[in-house]
């Protein structure tokens, strides 16, 4: 019998700020209360089935790169300990184990810091056709795949629910922040990536490229929020095996794609249901980057 998912969250007894593609967020005053549910998108579009233990592996893994990483640069997560708050009532906490944690607040900068350290996805594509990404020229002949001699920051515009990521310039995020921040966020954002694939390539994964969030807190200070490093956010590859050239084999959604591609689905509303075999597959290819990466046996 296939694992039950939690596609929904619904709580009478405090406010609901927003509802994401993946995430329900709610309002705890100084505190928000972020659960990972196990919707999956996929084009920018949400799928009508979800992805069993997803949830808990994303709020997890995100848990482990936060306290990891925070020498390089604070974070918003307070705790994942969610009966040690006491402004979360006993009924809400009981019903989310591993799979929320609760965070400071901060203000979210509009862009997207995404760092790719191998030419895949749309960056193979933009590389294809303009031997660049985002405007930054790249040696020609690289293979599909290949190892770049230095990570990229490629920065994006964060779109809202149903509508694309834009690639941006880096001018474009000096406008966007000012200079001095801007320079921050590309140099944090890179130290972050390089740490945490330094970390995952003893542990046999590459982590192809991640996506980065950050915000201010109440005095102006960066702050690391949202997700960090997980399958959603990151394309992981097995070390084993990797061979520049084409598409390697994933530890992320990017199964769940492929499949949709084989199908010829126009990735428009409304998405095609997934068969069991892709879902359960999908989710023990979730689980298994978990447990490679922290070392740790997946709380369910």
């Amino acid at each position: 019998m296939p694992a039950e998912v939690l596609l929904r969250t619904d709580f009478a007894e405090i406010p609901l700020l927003h509802r994401g593609k993946v995430r329900d967020i709610y309002d705890l005053g100084a505190h928000l209360l972020i659960v990972a549910t196990d919707r999956i998108s996929a084009f920018d579009v949400v799928l009508p089935n979800g992805i069993p233990h997803k949830g808990r592996v994303l709020n997890q893994i995100s848990a482990h790169w936060f306290s990891t990483l925070e020498e390089i640069v604070a974070h918003h997560m307070v705790t994942t300990q969610l009966e040690d708050f006491p402004r979360l009532p006993r009924i809400v906490a009981n019903s989310l184990s591993g799979r929320a944690m609760i965070v400071r607040k901060a203000r979210p900068l509009p862009v997207e810091c995404i760092i790719r350290g191998y030419l895949s996805g749309s960056g193979w594509s933009e590389y294809q056709q303009k031997g660049s990404i985002c405007g930054l020229p790249l040696p020609s002949g690289l293979k599909e795949s290949a190892k770049l001699e230095t990570p990229l920051f490629t920065p994006a515009t964060k779109a809202a629910v149903g509508d694309h990521d834009e690639n941006i310039d880096f001018t474009s995020v000096v406008e966007k922040l000012g200079k001095e921040l801007a320079e921050e966020v590309r140099r944090v954002s890179i130290r972050l990536y390089q740490r945490a694939a330094d970390l995952a390539e003893k542990r046999g994964i590459i982590i192809a490229d991640t996506k980065f969030e950050f915000g201010l807190d109440e005095k102006g200070r960066l702050m690391l929020i949202d997700e960090a490093l997980t399958p959603d956010s990151s394309r992981f590859w097995p070390l084993d095996g990797y061979a520049p050239g084409g598409p390697q084999k994933s530890f992320d959604k990017q199964f769940v794609r492929d499949y949709l591609l084989s199908i010829h689905w126009n990735k428009k509303p409304p998405a095609p249901i997934l068969p069991v075999e892709v879902i359960q597959k999908t989710s023990e290819k979730y689980i298994e980057a978990y447990e490679r990466l922290t070392g740790k046996v997946l709380e369910i």
